[in-house]
């Protein structure tokens, strides 16, 4: 009896039930089945940037976990219409987001460069009031506010409140929620 309550083995005891505690509070809440756009089932960020007074839009894919970050050139001055499309391999999951509108939101941070945002009309229209973010205007107030200027662009999903206005780098924030889908993207002048 003594040699099963000794120190070495309460600490064996401890580690495992650690670990099993930590493996199962990292998984998330709901099982796949339960969440309308599971992270795995999402391949590819699409941004389709549109330079105001021109016809010309730029596709910029951003293929998750496959590596490569795209770089979107943008000038000082200048206001662009911005679309973001979802995919999972050849097929538009944006029309899942939409569907399940209330149960997302999107957060455009630009920690290294001054953009403005403006959220569109569009079919996305959230019960709060709020727009997930489909389709934007961004204002270029200066693209290269510091060295390396990246797009950090998160599809939250199933957030207790979201908040459009900006807030540090970022314009957009959410209390509670996960992360659906994750892109970053280069900024160059």
């Amino acid at each position: 009896m003594n040699k099963f309550f000794n120190t070495k083995n309460i600490i064996k005891l401890l580690a495992v039930l650690f670990i099993t505690i930590t493996v199962v509070s990292c998984q998330r809440d709901g099982s796949a089945d339960e969440d309308d756009l599971p992270q795995e089932e999402l391949t590819n960020i699409v941004l389709l940037v549109t330079e105001d007074g021109t016809t010309t839009t730029i596709p910029y894919d951003y293929s998750i976990g496959a590596g490569g970050i795209p770089t979107i050139p943008l000038k000082n001055g200048k206001t662009y219409t911005v679309e973001a499309q979802f995919r999972n391999g050849n097929e538009d999951a944006t029309g899942e987001i939409i569907s399940a509108k209330d149960e997302h939101f999107l957060i455009f941070d630009f920690p290294k460069s001054n953009i403005n945002i403006t959220r569109l009309n569009g079919n996305d229209l959230r019960n709060d009031g709020k727009r997930v973010g489909l389709k934007t205007k961004w204002e270029v107030v200066n693209v290269v506010n510091s060295p390396s200027p990246f797009l950090k662009l998160d599809l939250i999903h199933s957030p207790q409140s979201v908040n459009d206005a900006k807030s540090g780098t970022a314009w957009g924030s959410v209390v509670g929620g996960e992360t659906d889908a994750e892109a970053t993207y280069n900024l160059t002048n």
